[in-house]
């Protein structure tokens, strides 16, 4: 089972959609708590640890794999983004699991979302994850191939579906 996590708050939002639409391809779960996320302090990342917190971590310590699929602002990754990856580092959790992401960025973006996740990727590397290259995928989304908060173009949908699957495939245990 995928975790799949989208980093935008925005409503409408593409990254949420190409979660929506990745959705549909595995067993997997949405975490949608990312609002609900109180802002990241190390002093508080001991017991007793807000609910919300408890939450996350218990979802990524459920899942086989954790997909993401953030936009980019500022140059970087949007706060609350950052803030959910904060809480993850403490937990260990994260330590071993196979992460991917998909890049949805458009290509008049200034960098094409690279900013965004060159910073992913440094943060996931110091959080100890495995990063599956070959999941990892630029896709760019136009927002008139998104209609109910889903990806409507079906080759915007096969190469998510390919992301998906190189995931899966990654995350799945191997027998000793």
């Amino acid at each position: 089972m995928l975790l799949l996590i989208s980093g935008s708050l925005r409503a409408g939002s593409v990254n949420a959609a190409v979660i929506a639409t990745a959705a549909g391809f595995t067993s997997s779960t949405v975490y949608g708590g990312l609002a609900g996320l109180p802002h990241f302090n190390p002093d508080c990342d001991r017991g007793p640890l807000p609910v919300e917190v408890v939450a996350l971590r218990e979802a990524i310590g459920a899942a086989d794999g954790v997909l993401f699929c953030t936009p980019e602002y500022a140059g970087g990754l949007p706060g609350s983004f950052k803030n959910l990856l904060d809480w993850t580092i403490g937990g260990g959790e994260m330590y071993g699991k196979p992460v991917a992401w998909i890049n949805a960025s458009s290509v008049a973006a200034p960098t094409g979302g690279a900013d965004a996740h060159e910073s992913l990727r440094k943060t996931l590397t110091y959080a100890g994850t495995r990063i599956v290259d070959e999941a990892c995928a630029r896709i760019p989304i136009p927002r008139q191939a998104v209609e109910n908060g889903a990806l409507i173009d079906p080759d915007l949908r096969g190469r998510v579906a390919v992301a998906v699957r190189r995931l899966v495939e990654a995350a799945k245990p191997v027998n000793p």
